[in-house]
């Protein structure tokens, strides 16, 4: 048996029977880490050591017969959670030996329930960026082409578990950076909606837009790891307090009943902006009709205010991001520049030496914006465009049950493609960044394979707080089309 071919689903059900143990399974994929992860570079920290520890812990705990899902099944985390004793880098040189104190609550529930946390993942520095060519320290690459970019900012969690690196993976996503990477590598990404899943502990890059969610191969273990990872945290002011389902339970109302009765909208802003690749205008088209034939009734709809997304979202996220990396000043922590005696030259030189060339340019952007004489004509018309495009959904809301979308206008580009044109790159995200601006939940799941052998995926958005339709939905389409083709051979 190949361990490292398991879903979460499956893996569990192996451990409770004991059949397979932690060990066994963990060893598996630090296995194939050791192997290919020197091409993929999907980890900034891997700590074989620690993981197998957990992983005996793990095996005691199924002894005893004291079991919960997770445990003793190996998990990634975005390198931007904070991991007690472990390095959380952000993939910036400004925390390149940072050892948090404590634990992000979505890594403290991992630990809470035994889960095995095998490593640290590769990301666009600070969240910010489209490719994970940002990192400060290399650049991820696409398992299923190695000359490809896997997408960003959550590239190096969406990497690891298309390339079967571990069972699942956590990523964040501010403005489609779980979505954009799991649709170009071929896996299942899920960005809840804004404040079902803790943000505690998540270094922030834009707070009213970052979400943390899971990457997984599948929807079924999309459901199984949402059951972990959401829930109210009184620890973090954003988080709400709305009640958890058993998210599975979508799974069972699609074996139940499918999508009869279901409502899927179609912008019909989305599909004549300019830019968008053939191949996936053909792969929306078919997993449209897949739809149709699966009992959902299609309706246009209306976003009308989808071209001002772009433009809005890029003002609105660089503000955020300038005050909250703002703290990175080399006096509390991090690398601090000590090459001079004077307080003010310390923090320019700590800044301009510990932060990437995208992460300067968007807190630029962001202090221009927020300036004096400039805040009402930015970020104050940003956030008023905002009130619209949520007003577009609710509306919008009132005609379907979930919106369907292309997740990306093109599959993965080549590596160094888009690395000196920021407003191409910036143009990747057309699909996805309504979402977080509205707080909206959606998923993106595996919808066709490109002439050029890359993944392409279909999102779907849905209410606030309405996952169980994104989960049912997700599920279904899969169960139709099943896997364009199986995960890469690296």
């Amino acid at each position: 048996m190949n361990l490292h071919t398991l879903t979460i689903a499956q893996a569990q059900a192996l451990l409770a029977k004991k059949e397979i143990s932690s060990v066994e399974l963990t060893r598996a994929f630090l296995d194939r880490i050791e192997k290919y992860d020197n091409t993929i570079s999907a980890f900034i920290t891997v700590d074989p050591g620690l993981a197998l520890e957990q992983a005996e812990q793990a095996d005691r705990i199924i002894a005893k017969g004291e079991n919960q899902a997770f445990t003793g099944i190996p998990v990634a985390l975005k390198d931007v959670l904070c991991t007690k004793g472990v390095k959380t880098t952000c993939a910036s040189k400004i925390l390149e030996n940072f050892v948090p104190q404590y634990d992000a609550t979505v890594v403290e529930k991992f630990k809470a329930q035994d889960a095995v946390l095998i490593g640290k993942a590769n990301m666009d520095e600070f969240a910010m960026g489209s490719s994970t060519e940002n990192s400060a320290f290399f650049a991820t690459r696409n398992p299923w082409n190695t000359d490809y970019v896997p997408g960003g900012s959550s590239g190096g969690s969406a990497a690891a578990v298309a390339a079967q690196f571990c069972a699942g993976a956590v990523g964040t996503d501010t403005g489609g950076s779980i979505r954009q990477p799991a649709s170009h590598c071929g896996v299942v990404g899920l960005k809840p909606t804004y404040g079902r899943v803790s943000r505690f502990g998540v270094v922030a890059y834009a707070s009213s837009l970052d979400q943390v969610g899971p990457i997984t191969r599948d929807v079924t273990d999309t459901a199984i790891m949402l059951n972990l990872m959401g829930g109210h945290d009184p620890k973090d002011s954003t988080s709400a307090p709305e009640p958890m389902s058993d998210f599975t339970k979508g799974i069972a109302m699609f074996k139940d009943k499918g999508l009869a009765g279901m409502t899927a909208g179609v912008p019909k802003e989305f599909l004549s902006l300019e830019g968008i690749d053939p191949e996936v205008k053909t792969m929306f088209e078919s997993a449209r009709k897949t739809l149709e034939g699966l009992g959902v009734t299609i309706k246009e709809i209306s976003l009308p205010h989808t071209n001002y997304v772009v433009a809005a979202y890029y003002i609105i996220a660089p503000c955020e991001a300038s005050a909250n990396l703002a703290r990175f000043d080399g006096v509390r922590y991090g690398v601090r520049d000590m090459d001079s005696d004077d307080l003010i030259e310390m923090y320019k030189r700590t800044k301009s030496k510990g932060f990437g060339p995208e992460v300067q340019r968007r807190i630029i952007i962001g202090t221009y914006s927020l300036s004096s004489g400039y805040y009402d004509a930015y970020y104050g018309r940003a956030s008023q465009v905002r009130t619209l495009i949520m007003d577009d959904f609710k509306r919008a809301f009132d005609e379907c049950d979930i919106i369907l979308s292309p997740v990306a206008p093109t599959p993965a580009f080549k590596i160094g493609e888009k690395v000196e044109d920021p407003l191409t790159m910036y143009l990747s995200d057309i699909f996805t960044l309504s979402c977080n601006m509205a707080g909206l939940p959606g998923i993106s799941v595996p919808a066709g394979i490109s002439t050029t052998g890359l993944p392409m995926g279909i999102q779907m958005m849905a209410r606030h707080f309405d996952e169980m339709s994104l989960i049912r939905a997700g599920y279904g389409f899969e169960q139709a089309i099943g896997r364009p083709i199986e995960l890469p051979e690296l």
